[in-house]
């Protein structure tokens, strides 16, 4: 594993240890050549896939992009890290249990609304905003108005931000 303060090839792991809900390992390291100390995350990786963008371009899939993305909509939302990291994981093991290496940017974009949907409303309705290019307010009434007749429906559960 490269050092990030030096570059040098070279590393030593210090402790290792399974992260959270056992799908990661975390790593402590240390590089012998100039002392810095870093942490690496080792998970299973089933496929490589790639992202079929909408323009028609095809980028690898980075795991790190759709965690950056939830965070955003979650900001300063009571909900637990573990819960975004599980919610995560599944997202990733829907992608790679397709069975096929490429996926659609639609495709994600579903799976994290759905995945939000159960976790926060206001992170839900935070990334539909962008996701669906809201370009008007008559855009969130109408998203708002699916979401009280979902609830009214019991279509979903609904999270209270003490219990996240």
């Amino acid at each position: 594993m490269r050092c990030p303060y030096c570059g040098s090839v070279e590393s030593q792991v210090k402790d290792s240890r399974p992260g959270e809900d056992g799908s990661v390992i975390r790593r402590r390291r240390v590089c012998p050549d100039c002392g810095g100390r870093f942490t690496t995350f080792e998970r299973v990786q089933l496929r490589d896939l790639t992202v079929l963008k909408r323009s028609g371009r095809r980028i690898p899939f980075e795991r790190d992009k759709l965690m950056r993305s939830i965070e955003i909509a979650l900001r300063k939302r009571p909900v637990d890290p573990e819960r975004t990291e599980r919610m995560v994981n599944g997202i990733v093991r829907q992608l790679e249990s397709l069975g096929d290496g490429e996926v659609t940017s639609q495709t994600i974009g579903e799976l994290v609304m759905e995945g939000l949907k159960g976790l926060d409303d206001v992170a839900y309705v935070r990334f539909a905003s962008v996701y669906r290019n809201f370009r008007e307010a008559k855009d969130f009434g109408e998203l708002l108005d699916q979401l009280s007749a979902d609830e009214e429906a019991g279509e979903r559960q609904v999270i209270k931000p003490d219990e996240g």
